[in-house]
């Protein structure tokens, strides 16, 4: 009750408020518009209809203000194109003109008049009738006490064409009390989508695009160093290892012929040293795309990598369905790195993961009993699974205080 009627007085101010700004609004700005463009031919109008823009774009930054609260949206304020380095005085001046949210601006300005007007009536009207009409039974008591008005004895006597009037009035302002906060409400945003389309649709739509460009980026920062770790990984250890194995067998051709036993160890030698390159393929093949991933899904997939864990794994998945590639991927690349951190740096004895899903979001709990420390800046381990996140639109939350314990939350779109 108390948040309805608190939304019923937000949008209720916001209709009231808007009337008579839109109102001075209209009146500055639509005869500055028809002046400056009546006299741009002589350049007279050039700095009256930049001045206009600039007055349009003031009450723009107010409607903007008044739109959080009835949206419910934080305010989004559009990049205004600025002037070029080393413009002249005239180009700044007229610097308004060239920016196309200047002008949506003033057309907002223009058409939110009719609208404010609309507005501001209904939410008059549907705030007068209810006060007034229920409280008509007072009204009929009180002019009654009026010196000169002999209607209270009739009315007492008879009590009949009071009543009526009483349980008429009483129930139209019931009605017109129930209607109130759908009719204001349907005000307010009626007057909101105009603001919103015109005042912050196209920062919206930079903002998408700058987290779209931002997410591009970071995929392809987060693969850039997928492979790099990749690459040095192979050098590191099998590359390593087959450099030895060749060595090896070259060893066992030369004492094939003098000393067949010394050549029968040296094979026996390079075949254990070949399924240890096997195995470590295998290993780092399982962090690129592993195929129980690919097959089964993300619960048996993490259920593998706790168990490969030599920190003891507490596992919850409750989030069993299919996901697509690019988000199994995901979520699976930070159980695996998070998992490799804490068993090489976290002197954790415990550790724990929940899988689940809120509506269209995958949320991924971690946590570790060790010693803290762990955060996304750049040069550190999660900083690269910040990144990986950011490319399917995730987000990555780290708490890991120095002493520990370290909580870790990511959250993937999945709808």
């Amino acid at each position: 009750m108390r948040s309805l009627m608190r939304r019923v007085l937000l949008d209720t101010r916001y209709t009231l408020i808007g009337f008579p700004t839109a109102v001075i609004g209209f009146v500055l700005l639509l005869p500055g518009f028809a002046a400056g463009i009546g006299t741009s031919l002589v350049w007279i109008g050039v700095p009256i209809l930049a001045g206009t823009l600039l007055i349009a774009r003031g009450f723009a930054d107010a409607e903007r203000g008044w739109l959080s609260d009835v949206l419910k949206r934080p305010p989004v304020r559009p990049r205004y194109k600025r002037p070029p380095e080393g413009a002249g005085r005239f180009r700044r001046l007229a610097n308004p003109i060239t920016s196309g949210q200047s002008w949506l601006d003033l057309l907002h300005g223009i058409l939110n008049f009719p609208l404010a007007i609309v507005s501001f009536v209904l939410t008059v009207v549907f705030w007068a009738v209810p006060v007034t009409a229920l409280t008509y039974p007072l009204w009929g008591l009180v002019t009654a006490q009026i010196p000169g008005n002999q209607e209270l004895p009739e009315v007492i006597g008879l009590g009949s064409g009071y009543a009526i009037g009483c349980v008429f009035y009483v129930s139209l302002g019931l009605v017109a009390l129930i209607l109130m906060p759908f009719v204001v409400r349907a005000s307010a945003l009626t007057r909101a989508a105009l603001g919103r389309a015109l005042l912050t649709g196209v920062a919206e739509l930079q903002e998408r695009i700058d987290d779209l460009a931002q997410g591009r980026a970071a995929a392809v920062s987060a693969e850039a160093n997928a492979l790099r770790k990749l690459e040095r990984d192979i050098h590191d250890g099998p590359q390593q290892r087959l450099v030895s194995l060749a060595m090896e067998l070259s060893r066992a051709q030369r004492q094939m012929q003098r000393d067949p036993e010394a050549a029968q160890a040296t094979i026996s030698s390079a075949i254990t040293a070949t399924r240890e390159t096997l195995d470590e393929l295998r290993a780092l093949s399982r962090g690129i795309a592993p195929p129980i991933l690919s097959d089964r899904g993300l619960a048996p997939a993490l259920a593998a990598l706790a168990g490969r864990c030599t920190v003891p794994v507490d596992l919850d998945v409750q989030a069993t369905e299919r996901y697509e590639a690019a988000v199994e991927n995901a979520v699976y690349f930070v159980v695996a790195e998070s998992l490799t951190n804490v068993a090489k740096h976290s002197r954790a004895t415990q550790c724990t993961i929940q899988l689940s899903r809120t509506g269209n979001t995958l949320l991924l709990t971690m946590g570790d009993d060790g010693v803290g420390g762990a955060h996304v800046a750049k040069g550190h381990g999660l900083a690269g699974l910040a990144d990986r996140l950011r490319a399917v639109d995730g987000e990555l939350v780290v708490q890991s205080p120095e002493g520990g314990p370290t909580v870790i939350v990511a959250e993937v779109p999945c709808g």
